[in-house]
């Protein structure tokens, strides 16, 4: 998520990121006099700070009051991050509908990551009616504003058929494009293609990108797919994704590690 502040008589933002890392208390100070004056971006990046803890102590429930101010002054990522907030109950109670109401403000906005939650919740049906369609919408329209997640969810939709005319060219490349984008489920399902289509030593190169920035429910997920893999090299690599689950997760992927290790003896 980009961030960006734009009153260079208050700060210069090129001069803040560089704070941000190298100095991250300065930083936040910065952010602070700049959000009480009234800065709409340094509102909203004090906010993501305080979620994170960059710089300032980690306060979930101050982050979201300031979240809600900046996304009432039409600050779509603050939107985005208030709807966050609401789903995941950092600072708050968990709130699905009120979740949806600041994502449908961020798409509305025309914000790529207010498209893909907002239309996560419409494809779950959580805090508004399920609605296929409408998350399809959302779907494409972030894809084509260059989001990688979303894009690999335009093409499962378009693989499926899944309100839409089936249309397996163009699912394999927006997972090309979600692979490329740096996504690590449109790296293994653009890897999955590769390998139907006979191309072995491309396919798991992305199974290796995959497996390299995954986290631990994809790693669950997709280490049982790869046991079912019909090529020996591919099949080979549930491994390692075992074992990185084993090193992210708990007692119960350990085991199914070392169950692994067993039956490869």
């Amino acid at each position: 998520m980009n961030w960006t502040l734009r009153r260079e008589d208050v700060l210069d933002g090129e001069h803040l990121r560089a704070m941000l890392n190298d100095n991250p208390a300065s930083a936040a100070r910065a952010i602070l006099i700049a959000a009480q004056q009234n800065m709409v971006d340094a509102q909203a990046l004090l906010g993501q700070i305080l979620l994170d803890g960059s710089g300032i102590e980690q306060d979930a429930a101050l982050a979201l009051t300031w979240f809600e101010i900046a996304a009432r002054s039409g600050h779509a990522m603050a939107s985005n991050m208030a709807g966050r907030c609401h789903e995941h109950g950092w600072g708050c109670e968990p709130d699905a509908a009120k979740a949806a109401e600041h994502y449908r403000r961020a798409a509305e906005a025309g914000l790529d990551w207010g498209f893909y939650n907002y239309g996560n919740l419409l494809a779950t049906g959580r805090g508004v009616n399920k609605d296929q369609a409408r998350a399809l919408a959302c779907y494409r329209k972030a894809a084509h504003l260059g989001h990688a997640k979303s894009m690999n969810i335009l093409g499962r939709y378009l693989e499926q058929g899944l309100c839409c005319e089936r249309d397996l060219p163009g699912a394999h490349e927006w997972y090309r494009r979600s692979a490329e984008g740096g996504d690590f489920r449109g790296q293994f399902s653009h890897a999955g293609v590769l390998a139907e289509q006979g191309r072995i030593t491309q396919a798991i190169h992305w199974f290796e990108a995959a497996l390299n920035v995954g986290n631990l429910n994809f790693l669950r997920v997709s280490r049982k797919a790869l046991l079912d893999a019909s090529h020996p090299d591919i099949r080979s690599l549930a491994l390692a994704y075992h074992q990185r689950a084993a090193q992210l997760g708990n007692d119960e992927d350990i085991a199914e590690y070392q169950r692994i290790i067993r039956s490869r003896r």
